[in-house]
């Protein structure tokens, strides 16, 4: 396996790769209906794709109020740490922007991935698409 690599996306640009990896793991695995898969937020998001070499294997988007969402990782690349990459990335992007807060809804299954990367959940749980999900948020450490 070459090593996994996150970069900045363009929604145009990148367009057939980002929808090829949340059609497979949202629409095709997780039976969301397509109409809830894609929104306008995705003009506004800044995007991210996993890399390995120059095949796309995960995506992500955060949007200009600190939401991170659409985090995805093809089947065969999961728990190879791809996840953990993309996410690293979308809250250095988050920092960046100045946001101070990073805000996702979790499927319940994935809690304890995002606890680890210092999210904490702050709502009951609640059906989205189907899917049992939370609310998590993330405070950005103050750099001293």
């Amino acid at each position: 396996m070459n090593k996994i690599r996150v970069r900045l996306a363009d929604w145009q640009k990148d367009n057939a790769d980002i929808r090829r990896i949340r059609e497979a793991v949202f629409i095709a695995e997780q039976n969301v209906p397509p109409e809830l898969e894609w929104d306008a937020d995705d003009n506004t998001a800044v995007h991210f794709l996993a890399m390995e070499g120059d095949y796309a294997i995960g995506t992500a988007r955060l949007l200009p109020d600190g939401h991170i969402g659409r985090v995805s990782v093809l089947k065969d690349w999961r728990g190879l740490k791809v996840g953990d990459a993309l996410m690293q990335a979308v809250i250095v992007e988050a920092q960046n922007r100045d946001l101070k807060q990073q805000m996702l809804s979790a499927q319940v299954h994935a809690t304890p991935f995002y606890e680890r990367l210092g999210f904490k959940v702050v709502s009951e749980e609640f059906l989205e698409a189907g899917i049992p999900h939370v609310d998590m948020v993330r405070e950005s450490r103050e750099l001293a």
